[in-house]
Order: C-alpha cells, then structure tokens, then sequence
C-alpha cells in the first residue's frame, strides 16, 4: 500500500504542476483538498471526479484540516495562507519536493529516474532543452521535466531513465531533499528579490540545488555562480574563456566533460558550430548541457559519447520567444526575444548582434537597467521604449546612451505593441535588427511575455510581406 494513503494534503495553486500533483496524490490514495483564487469549471470537475475537494476562493478560505501543503511556485512565501500553515505547524514544500518524496518511497532502492538539475536566472529552458536533446540522441529514455515539459510528480510516475530537470528559485525556495545526480548553476542576476526579499535569500534558493550532495557544474564566467561554488567537493566548471576549467572552449570545440566520453579525440566533444542560437550566452549554456551529459558516464548504465552530443546540439529547436527570428521586411531583421523578461537576459540576447533597434520596457521589479545600458550601448542604432517603466530606461539611456534615438510609446495597453514596432522600422536601416528583448516583465500589458512576444510577431507581419 502506499506510503500516502489516507495523508490529509492541501494542494494550494491549480496551476500545472498543482494539478498534476492533486491527480497523483488521490492516485497514491492521499485525501486532497486543493485551493485556487480562480475557478476553471472543466479543470475544477475533472478533479472533483478524482476525488479531489476542490475549493475557490480568493483570498483561499480558512486553512484545511491537512499535514501538509504542497504550494504553486506562483505563491510567495508571504501568501497569508501559507504563513498562517506554517504557524500552525503545516509543512509547506513545493511539487518538486513532493515528487522527490514520491519517488523515494515508491522506489527504496534507486529504480527510479536520475535527475539532471538546471537552475540559474537566465540560460534555464534553453540549456534543459539541449541536454533533453541529447539525452535523447543518445537512446536514453527521458524528458523534459519541471518548470518546463512535463510535471516532475508525473515525470516521476513515467518510465523514464534520466530527467532533464528545470527548477526555479521559487521551487527550490519551497524544497529541502531534492536528490540531483548531477545540476548546474548558469548564472545568478538581480532577479526575484522581491519575491525571496532580498539577493541572499535568492542565492540560497539556487544553492539548494546542490545541497543533498549532487555533482556540481558550475559557470566559472559568472562571478556570483562561482561565489556559491566556493568550497564544493564534487565541483565542475565550464568556461568560455578559461582553459583551466573542466568543460571549455577551445579552438572552436566544446571540450572536455565531467565523466569519460567516448569518442572525444582530444577532449573534443562537439564543434561549436553545433549550436545554432547566435550569441556567447548559447554557447555557455551548451557547455552546461555538455557537462551534465557527460556526468552521466559516470555511471555504468550509461554510454553517452562524443558523436551524441553533437547530435543532440544539432537537433535542438529552441522554444518560440527566444531568440526567434520572425522575418525579414525590406533588409531589416525582426527577432522576438520576449522571454528576455530582466536585464541579465535582455544584455546576453543584445549581444549577438552588432547594430539593433530595441524594443524594451515592461515591469522592471526594482532591476537596474543602467549597467546593461552602458555596456550595450555602442551597438544601439535606436531604442523604443514601452510599459510602466520606461521612463526609467529612457533616464540609463539619456546618461549612458545620449547620441541614441529615442521613441517613448504612450499607450498603455497591447495596442502599444503595434506602435512601437512601426516606430522601430522607421529607425533601423538596412541590415539592423529589430529585437524585442524588454529587460522587463510582461504583466503591465500583455498576460505573459509569450503573448507579448505573440503582438511583437503580428506587428511584424502587419509592416508588410515577410522573408
């Protein structure tokens, strides 16, 4: 029988991951009360049928009668019905912590899949994509899992070997025994200090990561990820830049790796030109991918070689906001980079190009957009700003970028997209691109940024005929 049955949990959020763990945990036999501030009525009486109390309320009602409490990434810690859990003695942990439990005492012994961690603040999707790739290049039964793909609490339930494992800070703010093989910190950037109340508190929650012993593959080019590798044992650097690290670039090869690697003459594992996505930061995170796959050689059951990794860098396709080209109109590239959501992620993406217009703003969270102006702004031929904080990157670029032309759109709603992309046409010349990389948050106009990233497409098609 089950370890869960007859567990009183409370599933608080009804999101993806909170109703993947509601359907599992009735499965297990758990009795499950879930909360959600909306009703969905076809989500709401699918559960119901399940067996799940299903209970909408916003703010959620009084706390159930209930162990344990498995929150929605989405919640902050200082959600008042999750603090009133806690003062009342309720555990509160987060799905990944949840399937992590499920697997332990569904498999005692390590029968269950290994997880391959990725955290950082930006570099997460793309570098658990390639390594999914990979992994499947290289015949071994596995997913995307996490805060992409597929659930982790029924990535956990499926019949895989290895699961390619992004995770949040949230998530990992709300875990305490996640058991990664292997996980790699890419980068760390002021980002969510307002959700973890402070950068210590954010660099904690991505420590985690690999606090229950796992091999750590860390990004020796970024200063704070090399601060929290400080005094690791089990420690592997990747470097663009630095010969000396474990994984690296030389002479036009990502070398090296953290477990032996069949087929790699000299160390050579693929040829850089094995990655596609343009920019220095893809190449990082290729490096990332490349070392957790080769962490898995470590492993008897394991044979991943040279040759797969090259494959399964070939064959990735990123994600659609990312670095997306959306056409070409009258020789002027347009590139869709609405997941650039803080500054960290819009200076990578503005690097690899040499002459851009650059449609910017939104919800910057307290972020500074200075130090990303004044490193980006010799490759700025024009800036158009939108959203609630666009004064403020008007003021970096007037101090750090005054021979820039500026267009500030006023309106405040989705239509603003359509204007300011036709402003951004008038300022860039043939061969310049246009990128949409907003250094911001989405929710001041748009639902999320893929629905900003959606606009920036259709006012892209609305210029006229696309290549």
């Amino acid at each position: 029988m089950s370890s869960w049955a007859g567990r009183q949990v409370c599933v608080a959020g009804l999101g993806v991951s909170g109703t993947a763990a509601a359907r599992v945990l009735v499965g297990l036999g758990a009795s499950v009360i879930a909360v959600d501030a909306l009703a969905v009525p076809e989500r709401d009486a699918e559960l119901a049928d399940l067996g799940v109390d299903v209970r909408t309320a916003s703010p959620p009602e009084q706390l159930p009668d209930a162990e344990l409490v498995v929150t929605s990434p989405g919640w902050r810690p200082d959600n008042p019905f999750l603090v009133a859990a806690q003062a009342s003695g309720i555990e509160v942990i987060g799905e990944p912590e949840l399937a992590a439990r499920v697997q332990r005492q569904q498999w005692p012994v390590r029968t269950g899949p290994r997880w391959l961690g990725v955290t950082g603040t930006n570099g997460k999707t793309t570098t658990t994509g390639m390594l999914a790739s990979i992994l499947q290049a290289a015949g071994i039964r596995s997913t995307a899992a996490g805060n992409i793909g597929t659930p982790l609490i029924e990535a956990v339930m499926g019949e895989y070997d290895v699961l390619a494992v992004e995770v949040s800070s949230f998530q990992l703010h709300w875990s305490s025994s996640l058991q990664f093989d292997a996980a790699a910190i890419l980068n760390i950037a002021d980002d969510h200090v307002d959700w973890h109340g402070s950068m210590d508190a954010y660099m904690a929650a991505k420590h985690r990561i690999w606090d229950e012993g796992a091999c750590a593959v860390w990004n020796a080019d970024d200063p704070l990820t090399a601060k929290l590798a400080e005094g690791l044992h089990d420690s592997h650097p990747f470097s663009l830049h630095d010969q000396r690290a474990q994984i690296r670039v030389s002479d036009g090869w990502i070398c090296g790796g953290v477990g032996p690697v069949a087929g790699a003459v000299d160390g050579r594992l693929a040829p850089t030109s094995a990655v596609s996505l343009p920019g220095p930061h893809n190449l990082s995170n290729a490096l990332a991918a490349a070392a957790l796959a080769t962490s898995l050689n470590l492993h008897e059951e394991f044979a991943v070689t040279a040759a797969q990794i090259e494959q399964g860098l070939r064959d990735y396709r990123p994600g659609p906001h990312r670095n997306a080209v959306v056409g070409t109109v009258d020789g002027v590239r347009y590139v869709d980079d609405s997941k650039a959501t803080n500054p960290h992620a819009a200076e990578a993406s503005l690097s690899a190009y040499s002459s851009v217009v650059w449609i910017a703003g939104g919800l910057l969270k307290g972020a500074d957009i200075a130090p990303l102006v004044a490193a980006q702004a010799g490759r700025l031929r024009g800036a158009v700003l939108i959203g609630r904080d666009k004064s403020v990157i008007a003021d970096a670029l007037a101090r750090h970028a005054p021979d820039v032309p500026v267009v500030v759109v006023e309106a405040a709603d989705t239509g603003a997209m359509d204007t300011a992309v036709r402003a951004a046409a008038e300022l860039a010349s043939v061969g310049d691109v246009v990128l949409l990389a907003p250094a911001a948050a989405s929710m001041d106009m748009f639902r999320d940024y893929a629905d900003r990233g959606r606009a920036f497409a259709a006012a892209v098609h609305a210029l006229g005929p696309v290549r």
